[in-house]
This record gives structure tokens, C-alpha cells and sequence, in this order.
């Protein structure tokens, strides 16, 4: 009964999903591994400016990393959905570890390019396309009461978060001591820690799914029911028009931090580290909700918070303005993201999940690199202030109008809430129309 009362309460409330075994092995293995993670990216973004010194080439180094989660996406999710998730996950696991390696490798030896580190950025986008809808869809598995899923979802961001926090502040230090070299072996070896939770899982035997149907077929039912269905369809929409304009800021963030702000590898580190801060404060905050209601209302506040606050970052040319800009830039986008993938899991059918949430990866990796290219182009002739200046007022668009669609989304899903026993079916209508600000049915 105490360990009831505390996880009811508090930080028991917070990190309750940890009470179930194999999902606290992947969070402990995951947020080790993540922090190498954060290191790599923020690494591979200085080298690729130091050796090009080329906003152009920042926008195709990120877009030969990305675009394969766009293009391989709805197959990862059809595997996902088709084979063991947890084998899956532990491959990829390996090969993005191999990645790193070689990586690492070239860079210490000194015989990095351009095109080699364009080369293995795809490599590893091939990967996450496998990665990601499996990852995604796989949480559900490690949970025994699907209740909590909002809260381990809210969690798996505050994990990221957590590590984009620390991630980038090493890297920087470690790039101005060591070079980017050492960031890629770490980001290396981190891989072991969450292939070992990984195998240390306790999982039920996976009996592998003999569809009947074609797996083409498949994909185009899942693209179907995704867009069929108006409440997953513009929440795609809407996911996909923040990733395509507002997201690519990250990939800009050296030429703000070395060319904007005057600074080096250091204020990239806290520019990227404040980002992360209000990323990890909303992502805590989420998973103190015990509820998904509500989310809508806060998905909308989320967006125009993300696109205001990148619009008065392009125009900063001071680094105590830029960092609480990107404080409230990292919280909008973390529940704009985690608020969507929330919304979607309690909404969308079991047999489904994996190529849902491919559908999910396209919106949201795959749409980054063609907005990161774009990005980077327009920022190689227009400067990079005006670029985001412009992606964060097409993010404000997008958010109004997401909530002109609320009502309908709102009226749609609460019978669907009140099946999978979300919202409870006894005197649900009052209750449920004063929780979601809609009138109840007469």
C-alpha cells in the first residue's frame, strides 16, 4: 500500500512507469546511451562547418542523415509490426555502434571528409528509419498497464532531453580539448549500455505475425487509416509542418554560435544545452499529467511558444537573450513532439502501432532534412536570422490553425477514449465535455 500511495504522489507520480522492469532497464540503458548520442550530433555538426565553412553544407550533411528516415520509414514500421520488436532494436543498437566506430576512426586518423561523414550520416538515417517506429512502438510492450503509456512516453522525452542537456555541454568541451574524435568513440561505446538492458529483458516469446495480406498492402492501409481518420491526420499535418520549418534551428546552430553570438564550440554547447533545459522541464512536467486530456489545448500553446520564441532568436545578437529564447523553443517543441506521439498511441489500433508511428518518423525525421537542405540554402544567401525567422512564423500559422480543428478532433476521439477505458463510460458525457471544453451530446 506505500509503494501504492507514493507512486500516486510526487516523483512516484513522475516516474511511475519505472516500477515495471523491462522499461526501467531500457531507461537506464537508453540514457546512458543518449548522452553519446547528443555528443555525436553536436560533434558532427562543428566538423562538418570547420572542414566546410558553409551554412550549404551543414543543410546536406543533415539532409543525407535524415532523408532516409523519410524514404524507409513506412518499411521499418511495416517490419515492426511484422517481427520481434525487441530483436529489431537490439540490431540496430549494434550497427549504429559500428557507425560511430568508423567514424571515430576516420576522424583520429585524420582522414575525415566532407563526403565520408555525408556517407555514414546516411548510413545511420537508414538505421533510425528501422530505429525509431520500432523504438516508438516497442514502449507499449515493456509496460503492464497500457494506462501508463502517456507517462512513459513523457519519460523516453525527458531521457532525450536529459541528454541533449548533458550531451552537447561535453561535446563542446571536448571538441575544444580533444577534437571531435573523442565524441564519436564515447557515442561508440555508450551503445553498450543499451544493448545490455536490451538482452537483460524479461520479454514474453514473439510469435512472428504471418499477414495475409501483401505487405504493400499493408503500407497503403496504414496510410489510409492514418489519413482517413481526421484527428491522426492533422496531427500529422500539423507535426510535419513544425518539422519542416522550425526544426531545422538545430542544424544552424553553429553558424549563430560562431558567426552571430562570436563565440566557439563552447557557446554552441550552451546554446544547445539551454534548448535542452526546457526541453527536459517539459518533459517532466508531462509526465507529472496523469491524464491525456487536455493535450490538445496544450499542444497549440506548445507551437505558437515554439514559433514565437524562434522568431525573437533570429533577431538576438546577444547569448543572455538567445539562451532563454531557446529555453522556451526547447519546451514547445518537447510537448509539441511528445504531445503528438502521446495523442496518438491512445488513439491508434494495436495491429497498427508500428506503421502509425512510422507515419509518425516521416512527419517528424523525415520532414527535417528537406527543411534542414531548404534551411541551409536559404540561410547561405538570405542569412541564417531571417531563415528562422521566417520557419518560425510558419510554425505560429500551424498552430492556429490546428485549433480551429480542435472541436472536431476532441468530438472524434472521445468515443474511442472512452472504449480503451480512458475516459470512464459511466456519466462520461458531462464529465468528458468539461474536461475537453466541448458541449455534452443531448
Amino acid at each position: 500500500m506505500e509503494k501504492m500511495r507514493f507512486a500516486n504522489t510526487g516523483l512516484g507520480s513522475i516516474f511511475r512507469s519505472l516500477k515495471y522492469r523491462n522499461y526501467r532497464l531500457f531507461f537506464s540503458g537508453q540514457s546512458l546511451s543518449l548522452i553519446g548520442t547528443w555528443m555525436q550530433r553536436i560533434a558532427a555538426s562543428w566538423l562538418a562547418y570547420r572542414l566546410s565553412d558553409s551554412a550549404l553544407i551543414l543543410g546536406v550533411v543533415s539532409f543525407s542523415g535524415q532523408i532516409p528516415s523519410f524514404i524507409l520509414a513506412p518499411l521499418g514500421g511495416l517490419v515492426a509490426d511484422r517481427y520481434s520488436k525487441h530483436r529489431i532494436l537490439v540490431l540496430t543498437q549494434i550497427l549504429s555502434m559500428l557507425q560511430a566506430l568508423v567514424l571515430s576512426l576516420l576522424v583520429l586518423t585524420g582522414k575525415i571528409q566532407i563526403w565520408h561523414l555525408a556517407l555514414l550520416s546516411a548510413m545511420l538515417g537508414i538505421i533510425n528509419a528501422f530505429d525509431m517506429p520500432t523504438r516508438q512502438a516497442f514502449v507499449v510492450e515493456m509496460l503492464e498497464d497500457q494506462k501508463d503509456l502517456g507517462n512513459a512516453i513523457a519519460l523516453n522525452s525527458s531521457m532525450v532531453n536529459g541528454a541533449r542537456l548533458l550531451g552537447p555541454s561535453i561535446a563542446g568541451i571536448l571538441i575544444a580539448v580533444t577534437g571531435e574524435g573523442i565524441c564519436f568513440l564515447l557515442n561508440a561505446i555508450s551503445y553498450l549500455a543499451v544493448i545490455i538492458s536490451l538482452l537483460m529483458m524479461k520479454l514474453k516469446p514473439y510469435k512472428i505475425q504471418h499477414a495475409a495480406t501483401h505487405p504493400l498492402h499493408q503500407l497503403k492501409d496504414a496510410f489510409v487509416y492514418s489519413f482517413g481518420f481526421a484527428p491522426i491526420r492533422y496531427i500529422i499535418l500539423l507535426l510535419a509542418i513544425v518539422s519542416f520549418t522550425g526544426m531545422p534551428y538545430a542544424v544552424l546552430m553553429p553558424v549563430f554560435a560562431r558567426d552571430i553570438l562570436h563565440g566557439d564550440s563552447s557557446t554552441l554547447g550552451f546554446l544547445m544545452g539551454a534548448s535542452g533545459i526546457g526541453a527536459l522541464t517539459a518533459a517532466l512536467y508531462l509526465a507529472s499529467r496523469k491524464t491525456v486530456l487536455g493535450l490538445g489545448k496544450m499542444l497549440v500553446v506548445a507551437t505558437l511558444t515554439f514559433g514565437a520564441s524562434l522568431m525573437i532568436f533570429a533577431i538576438s545578437k546577444s547569448l543572455w537573450l538567445s539562451m532563454p529564447m531557446l529555453f522556451f523553443a526547447g519546451a514547445g517543441m518537447m510537448i509539441n513532439l511528445a504531445a503528438c506521439n502521446t495523442i496518438l498511441q491512445t488513439m491508434v489500433d494495436d495491429d497498427k502501432r508500428g506503421r502509425v508511428m512510422s507515419i509518425f518518423a516521416m512527419a517528424f525525421m523525415g520532414m527535417v532534412p528537406f527543411g534542414s537542405l531548404i534551411a541551409g540554402a536559404s540561410a547561405h544567401r538570405y542569412g541564417a536570422g531571417n531563415t528562422l525567422l521566417v520557419g518560425g512564423l510558419f510554425c505560429i500559422a500551424g498552430g492556429l490553425s490546428f485549433s480551429f480543428k480542435l472541436p472536431l478532433i476532441r468530438k472524434m476521439v472521445r468515443p474511442i477514449y472512452i472504449k480503451k477505458g480512458i475516459i470512464p463510460e459511466t456519466g462520461s458525457a458531462i464529465h468528458t465535455a468539461a474536461e475537453l471544453n466541448v458541449p455534452p451530446e443531448r
